[in-house]
């Protein structure tokens, strides 16, 4: 029988709290004790988080990483498996209970489900919508097949505790731990599983501003992991190293892929209608078999995932220009000594005040 304790990390996070708490309250298999680190909040976070039942700890200062945040909690879990909860992430009520038996597998280190979006009522939240949608039942089954996943999310994660006491805690040397901590485990041999069975609804960008901070976060630290693992993962996770190649080689690619309508208008005879006509139609026969299969797999309305795919390009525009930038920045100009990447960590959106820190060792 495993245990388990939650780590909730929460800074200025009063108005999602509570669904967060509740939700795990409401597990078909309960956490034997849920912490909530309240980083230096400035609003309600720590009363929301008392009048739940739970353990509330409250740092002399603000650590201002998620990290961190965790990494201050860990000592108080005495349980064999941590479950780190994002403060704005709804979790389903079977998630613990699916998750469990996957780390009955002595080898398994790290697990996590499957992310949806907890709303969609903006153009970027539509489009990150349709991004999970995508990547969860195409991308990710195939990564966990191949028993190399690219990533257990950080939001929902769950981890073997002596494995992750072992490895110092969660990782604070970039600024995406989650990554971070799934490949350096699978380098040392050790199993990170994706659960499809298991489903976590996040809160995702409602706005342009709080999106363009996260898919900054997130490229960066995509590109501060290759930078610090790639000769690691050929030698050790060929397989992992392939995923993270092609995702390399996709970003380099993508302006080519967009300019090709115009491309076929200047070079051919080809009209700019038909030459976009061509183009659509190429992107829906890629992206909406997985779409529909998701859809179905998930419940949801096929016409309103269909309809969400319009919206997908404006998250895909955002997408591209940080992904070019953090190559440039971490892959190209920190090696050089020309600048030093992402070393502060900002969660950016509208309602919580900016959190800012130095990585360790950035």
């Amino acid at each position: 029988m495993h245990t388990i304790t939650v780590i909730v990390p929460a800074h200025n996070e009063e108005e999602g709290l509570p669904a967060t708490l509740e939700s795990l309250a409401s597990q078909t298999v309960p956490p034997d004790r849920v912490l909530v680190v309240d980083d230096a909040s400035t609003d309600r976070t720590g009363e929301v988080a008392a009048s739940h039942g739970v353990t509330v700890l409250r740092p002399p200062h603000n650590l201002g990483s998620k990290a961190k945040a965790q990494n201050y909690a860990l000592p108080q879990c005495t349980t064999d498996l941590v479950l780190a909860v994002d403060a704005d992430t709804v979790l389903a009520p079977d998630y613990i209970e699916t998750v469990l038996p996957v780390f009955d597998d002595p080898g398994v280190s790290v697990a996590a489900g499957t992310v949806r979006t907890r709303h969609t009522r903006t153009l970027w939240e539509r489009g990150r919508s349709t991004e999970y949608l995508f990547g969860f039942h195409w991308h990710r089954p195939i990564q966990a097949r191949a028993n190399s996943p690219m990533v257990c999310s950080g939001c929902c994660s769950v981890f073997r505790r002596d494995d992750l006491i072992a490895f110092g805690g969660f990782p604070e040397r970039t600024i995406v731990e989650d990554m971070d901590y799934t490949w350096s485990q699978q380098i040392a041999g050790r199993r990170a599983v994706y659960v499809s069975d298991a489903v976590a609804l996040a809160a995702d960008p409602e706005d342009l501003t709080y999106l363009r901070k996260q898919v900054w976060r997130w490229m960066a630290g995509f590109c501060q992991n290759v930078r610090l693992h790639l000769g690691r993962l050929i030698l050790h996770k060929p397989l992992l190293a392939v995923w993270v190649l092609l995702a390399l080689l996709e970003i380099l690619t993508a302006p080519l892929w967009w300019a090709t309508p115009f491309l076929l208008t200047a070079t051919t005879d080809q009209p700019p209608a038909l030459a976009f006509a061509w183009w659509a139609g190429a992107e829906l026969l890629l992206t909406t078999p997985p779409l529909l299969y998701a859809a179905h797999r998930r419940k949801l309305p096929f016409f309103t995932v269909l309809l969400n795919i319009p919206c997908v390009y404006a998250t895909k525009a955002v997408n591209l220009v940080y992904a070019w930038k953090a190559l440039i920045v971490e892959l190209l100009l920190v090696p050089l000594h020309l600048a030093r990447g992402l070393t502060v960590y900002e969660k950016g959106r509208a309602d919580t005040a900016p959190v800012r820190t130095a990585l360790a060792g950035g």
